[in-house]
């Protein structure tokens, strides 16, 4: 039987935690076999920052019960963006079946002279040891 999380972001301004509303927000996983992204949802934020869920398949349930090589969780990437702010990237999301995770995201300001280029250092959140 196919397991389901679902993921939904939260974007604000990073300081002031402002909403910010029109963000573009991409969700991918990245191919175990050759690396590529495959694009799950694109998503716009609501007047709160807020993106609707977006439902990831994920391992069953019955994963995490037992110990072995079996990873109980998906993973995804996220990338948001807004005119006048930074790209955010925010890589290995952990989706667990039947959960809703929350992933907030900070999008920082640019200054006059600057573009939204790829960021120079993603955030990258660690697999748990489960």
């Amino acid at each position: 039987m196919a397991s389901y999380g679902t993921i939904l972001t939260r974007v604000f301004t990073s300081n002031a935690q402002l909403p910010v509303a029109g963000a573009t927000v991409a969700f991918t996983q990245q191919s175990t076999h050759d690396g590529r992204h495959t694009l799950l949802a694109v998503r716009i934020t609501d007047e709160n920052g807020r993106t609707a869920p977006v439902q990831v398949s994920t391992p069953d349930l019955a994963a995490s019960e037992v110990p072995g090589n079996v990873t109980p969780f998906a993973v995804c990437d996220i990338w948001a963006e807004a005119p006048g702010y930074e790209l955010q990237l925010v890589e290995n999301v952990q989706i667990f079946p039947g959960t809703q995770t929350l992933q907030i995201l900070p999008l920082v300001p640019l200054g006059e002279q600057e573009d939204n280029s790829l960021p120079e250092a993603p955030v990258i959140i660690p697999p748990q040891n489960l």
